[in-house]
């Protein structure tokens, strides 16, 4: 009986015996596949039940850096006004205080040329000439000086406070 079979018979044994073979591999193969799907079902549930707590707790604290950050944006706004104030009055100051100062600097420096030309040439025509060019020299000379340090007197140019 079995001596008879044949070739054909032999590759349809075969072939059952491969098929029965692959059948049950590709069952174990889903066996695991499903044991591994539901290992990351359970974790994908335990992550969320303890993710979501955390991401609530994030949220809340973003909330409440946003309101602190509210009302560091009015600080810094009023802090803002305050010295825009402050440099208002600073410069009113200044610019009240610039003209007199400048005189007196003209002063001062006309006083001690007058006296060196008097001192020298024994002239008092001379002594008031030279005086009111060194005067009015210092004056040019501290307007620059002002100039270049104050920027609003810069763009005004040297006649500022005239």
């Amino acid at each position: 009986m079995l001596v008879l079979s044949t070739a054909g018979h032999v590759a349809d044994y075969a072939l059952a015996f491969f098929l029965v073979a692959a059948g049950i591999g590709v069952a174990v193969a889903l066996a695991l596949l499903a044991g591994l799907m539901q290992r990351i079902s359970s974790f994908i549930k335990g992550a969320e039940t303890e993710i979501m707590p955390v991401i609530n707790k994030v949220g809340g604290s973003v909330d409440r850096v946003n309101g602190q950050l509210d009302k560091l944006d009015t600080v810094t706004d009023s802090a803002v006004d305050a010295v825009q104030s402050v440099d208002g009055t600073v410069r009113t100051v200044s610019f009240a205080v610039r003209r007199p100062v400048e005189k007196l600097v003209g002063l001062t420096s006309g006083v001690s040329h007058g006296f060196a030309t008097l001192k020298a040439k024994r002239s008092v025509g001379a002594a008031m000439e030279s005086a009111k060019e060194a005067a009015s020299r210092r004056e040019a000379d501290f307007r620059d000086e002002i100039g270049k340090t104050d920027p609003a007197s810069a763009q005004s140019g040297p006649q500022a406070g005239q």
